[in-house]
């Protein structure tokens, strides 16, 4: 059988795929909080009810919006370098299927429909959707183009991202899981730059103006320092005196072992597959990743009900 192609594989609609559905679920960040707050003596009568969770839910959907629109102004933006690079070619809008002028006013329609949105549920919701649409636009013009900065831009909004699914419901997150959400997005970042670099090298052509910034050495060190900081923090959050008052146990560091084995699975994808361009790809389709993650909300869920 013929591997199927971005030529030949079945493709959705054009406007669908320049939405990037596929990448909408790292918006599950914004229901974090809620999650959290849910087992949380101090905070569960925030979580009472479904409108709770309507809340959270309405905040993930305009961030998925949000970044639907920032996706195709970066596509509008990038149209003609993406059209020298192997894959980014087949996009939409850089192989000419959806046009710019439709492109403009569906991102227009989405980034105000979904901000109008935020401010109904809180203003700080709101606010955070104004500050996540200045970052993406300060990133798509400018800061993109900086080595490292590129990489730090993108896990703030994961950040971001997680404020808003505390601001939706009124709840507080700890910093600690701040600084873990920001960790893993710039492991995840700075793998997918590696790849992009490994790639450019490889066709002998520069598709993002911040590779040139980048040595492949220097990316497989910040790998590392960035990967063994994400586990150490996560640890460090599960076995802290505030975690163990706020959830009643001290038994949430059995998940520590889950996180520690999927950064390794998602390490061994990146240099042993070459895999790590798409990390909702590998997330959604890599088995291993798929059951570790079922393992780690198992674990959590019983020690939460066991407390």
């Amino acid at each position: 059988m013929i591997p199927a192609t971005p030529a030949t594989r079945p493709k959705l609609p054009p406007l669908l795929r320049a939405l990037r559905p596929s990448q909408w679920t790292k918006n599950g960040v914004v229901l974090v909080a809620y999650f959290f707050a849910r087992w949380d003596p101090s905070q569960n009568t925030h979580t009472t009810g479904w409108l709770p969770l309507l809340l959270a839910a309405g905040a993930a959907v305009a961030f998925c919006a949000l970044s639907s629109a920032v996706y195709l102004v970066n596509d509008i933006h990038d149209r003609t370098t993406d059209r020298l690079h192997p894959q980014k070619r087949f996009r939409p809008i850089a192989s000419g299927e959806l046009s710019i002028t439709s492109a403009s006013i569906v991102a227009a329609i989405l980034a105000a429909s979904a901000t109008i949105a935020s401010f109904a549920i809180t203003g700080e919701l709101g606010m955070l959707a104004l500050l996540y649409l200045l970052l993406q636009a300060a990133y798509t013009w400018s800061l993109r183009s900086i080595p490292l900065v590129d990489t730090f831009i993108i896990a703030a909004g994961f950040v971001i991202r997680a404020i808003a699914g505390a601001a939706a419901i009124d709840v507080r997150i700890s910093p600690w899981l701040l600084l873990c959400a920001f960790l893993l997005a710039l492991f995840l970042a700075l793998c997918k730059r590696r790849h992009e670099k490994n790639l450019s090298d490889n066709i002998n052509g520069q598709t993002r103006g911040s590779l040139d910034g980048y040595d492949a050495r220097v990316l497989d060190q910040a790998i590392a320092v960035v990967s063994a900081a994400t586990v150490v923090s996560y640890a460090l959050y599960t076995l802290s005196e505030e975690t163990v008052s706020r959830f009643g146990t001290n038994r949430l560091g059995l998940t520590i072992p889950f996180v520690l084995f999927g950064i390794l699975r998602y390490i061994d994808l990146v240099y042993r597959n070459q895999q790590g361009g798409r990390p909702e790809k590998v997330l959604l389709t890599d088995r291993v990743l798929i059951v570790t993650i079922i393992l780690y909300g198992l674990t959590a869920f019983i020690v939460f009900q066991l407390g």
